[in-house]
């Protein structure tokens, strides 16, 4: 998700899914749908005649020409009406992020957008200031990677973190095979962010002794875009187990409890509280 507003606003003043789409099918009519390439409420509006691709894999960016369209788009009369050359930019970015990356990311934003200032900073420092503590350990599990950062008087550590690439694309998916075995098929990739969203409003975690109670109790609804209604059973709590248990996908990786006991166990001693 792209998240992006002005200093001294509450909340960020635009907030949309980080992918871009591309007509699936020839245009045959001139007035219609007009563009090549469709981000933020017009990408989600028409996915389904769209191709949608992610400029980032596992919170690290793979396709910077994609990436430049999201960030352009931003600026644009569409989003924040801003002109990039009048505002320094303060840019989030993973833990562990290649230095290639965010030398990457500043060549484009001061060439290419020409802002007076640009400062990178990690996404799991910012979360804990927000919270009003300068220490502590920052679970963040987006839609690519599950990072646990330990952090002391606003320094992340590190030597301490620890991250696996299982998160919340990978609970999409693991979601998406459940409902196949229910007998309900999504193959394309707008049909993905169907899934999706299925999964952000439907599915739900539970401790070990609710499940047989889950298992045997009724089956929850779901409206899909085109008002069929399917039903959803356990899938609904199977899917997020994924973050815990990766071998559920084929992951050898650790599942996120163990990341985040493993990252504070490396941590120094004299730091921990």
């Amino acid at each position: 998700v792209i998240k992006a507003g002005f200093a001294g606003d509450p909340t960020p003043k635009i907030n949309f899914p980080n992918y871009v789409g591309r007509p699936k099918h020839v245009r045959v009519m001139a007035g219609g749908l007009e563009g090549d390439t469709f981000i933020g409420p017009k990408a989600e509006e028409y996915r389904g005649l769209l191709h949608i691709a992610h400029p980032m894999e596992h919170g690290i960016v793979e396709d910077w020409n994609d990436m430049e369209k999201i960030w352009s788009y931003i600026y644009s009369k569409h989003q924040l009406r801003s002109a990039s050359e009048e505002h320094p930019v303060l840019l989030t970015e993973a833990p562990l992020n290649p230095r290639k990356n965010r030398e990457k990311a500043a060549e484009i934003f001061f060439e290419t957008f020409n802002v007076p200032a640009l400062y990178i900073s990690m996404q799991a420092v910012l979360s804990l200031y927000a919270s009003g503590r300068t220490t502590g350990v920052v679970l963040d599990s987006g839609d690519g990677v599950t990072h646990a950062v330990p952090i002391y008087e606003g320094f992340a550590m590190p030597h301490s973190i620890l991250r696996n690439d299982v998160a919340g694309r990978d609970v999409t998916r693991y979601l998406k095979l459940l409902l196949r075995k229910e007998g309900y098929s999504f193959k394309t990739t707008a049909e993905f962010e169907i899934v999706k969203s299925i999964k952000e409003r439907a599915c739900f975690l539970t401790t070990t002794t609710q499940k047989e109670e889950i298992n045997q109790a009724d089956k929850s609804k779901f409206t899909l875009p085109d008002g069929t209604s399917i039903d959803l059973g356990s899938s609904r709590h199977l899917a997020p187990e994924v973050l815990f248990n990766p071998e559920l996908i084929g992951d050898e990786c650790e599942g996120m409890h163990e990341i985040l006991s493993g990252s504070i166990r490396r941590s120094d001693m004299d730091v921990r509280r």
